[in-house]
């Protein structure tokens, strides 16, 4: 069977996105920066986006969402001398005090506690390492490509197998997963929009307050989660998101500026999501609607049931879903829509049998595609429909008619 490509039908592969998107944000604080399309993970404006670096304490995102996914928010956490004596950030738990899962989640992810991100871990892992090991199959699940856990609570940290690291691009993707595909998704984010929570050990012997240090939550509308992030080595990182009409946007910032630098990041995150929402829009993309072609069907025979006429199948796009598919778009973007169709086939042909395939791309990567298939069967010809048409060429109905 002989293949043609049909060709583009619309659009221009993506114009000058990135061009634009650096003229326009020509000043970041960061040494590594991505706003992400948290819905596909697209990336839509980088700075050194795949750029490893240590990311201090965003680490805890992965600490809190694994601890939803894997543990019960009841679950009672045994402190051990280990996670005792974490250095500061720490709620200043002893050994062998006991507490709710839950409530160390909001010491993890508001006051960013590094002994409740050590007592997390093990009771979760049941140890350090072990928990390690589970955020690192998690990394790889969830697509990231260069990120490094060794410690919980994004402490610096290295081994014979690498540093604590990630990459801007790493760490978007990863909140992107907490706020929209977990399935614990909807913990995540009323721990991690809580402004304040308050809370006893198991025994009631003391009390605890914590306060949200994630400041970009009443900067702009629409906030949704974040975790900011310091160490010595690493900067100051943060990693956010925002939804606005249906758009959701996720900023990563690794190295960030370093003391008394603090308010950078909120600098670069309020630009990154500006830059965002007025310059990607959701579009209607993958139609599904495109004009095609019939398909020559060799030695098929004819819909009009004319001996000397060659056989023709009408074809459609099979798309999966029946709503519409909206894609962001940057302005100037427009998605490529490239048909490739059999220029001819061999009968017989089944209904629903495919014969080509509708691809949707942007900037050389496919968005989307669907199958081409046949609307409608069309036989084989054989022997007895050849020997009724020729006699009937010899045998005139009444009217003079063949």
């Amino acid at each position: 069977m002989k293949k043609v490509l049909i060709g583009i039908l619309t659009g221009v592969l993506l114009v000058s996105s990135p061009v634009s998107a650096k003229e326009e944000i020509e000043q970041l604080y960061a040494q590594s920066a991505v706003l992400m399309d948290a819905d596909n993970g697209r990336v839509l404006f980088e700075k050194n986006g795949s750029e490893k670096k240590p990311m201090a304490s965003t680490t805890k995102i992965m600490t809190c969402i694994l601890a939803l996914e894997e543990g019960n928010l009841t679950d009672v956490v045994n402190v051990s001398e280990n996670a005792a004596r974490q250095p500061k950030v720490h709620l200043g738990m002893q050994m062998d005090e006991k507490f709710y899962l839950r409530d160390l989640l909001y010491s993890l992810m508001l006051e960013s506690h590094n002994d409740s991100a050590v007592a997390i871990a093990e009771h979760i892992g049941g140890s350090v390492q072990a928990f390690a090991d589970k955020m690192n199959a998690k990394a790889k699940e969830i697509g990231c490509r260069d990120t490094y856990f060794i410690t919980p609570n994004g402490l610096d940290a290295s081994d014979d197998k690498g540093e604590h690291s990630t990459t801007a691009e790493d760490l978007a993707r990863i909140m992107s997963y907490c706020i929209l595909k977990s399935p614990k998704k909807e913990s995540f984010l009323s721990i991690t929009q809580k402004g304040s929570y308050h809370f006893m050990d198991v025994d009631c012997h003391r009390s605890f307050s914590c306060q949200n240090h994630n400041a970009f939550l009443t900067m702009m509308d629409g906030v949704l989660s974040g975790k900011t992030g310091f160490t010595g080595k690493a900067g100051y990182c943060y990693v956010g998101a925002l939804e606005s009409r249906g758009r959701t946007f996720v900023v990563a910032l690794l190295g960030c500026g370093w003391p008394n630098n603090k308010g950078y990041k909120w600098a670069d995150t309020r630009r990154l999501m500006t830059y965002g929402m007025e310059n990607y829009e959701l579009r209607e993309a993958f139609s599904g609607k495109e004009p095609l072609r019939d398909v020559t069907v060799k030695a098929g025979i004819p819909t009009s049931g004319n001996l000397f006429e060659k056989a023709h199948v009408p074809v459609k796009i099979e798309k999966i879903q029946n709503s519409p598919v909206e894609v962001l778009l940057h302005r100037e973007e427009e998605i490529e829509t490239v048909v490739e169709l059999q220029e001819e086939v061999q009968a017989p042909i089944e209904r629903y049998e495919k014969l080509g395939t509708v691809r949707y791309i942007l900037d050389r990567e496919v968005l989307q595609q669907y199958p081409i298939v046949a609307q409608e069967n069309v036989e084989k010809i054989n022997f007895r429909w050849i020997f009724q048409k020729i006699s009937g060429y010899y045998f005139l109905n009444e009217d003079g008619r063949m």
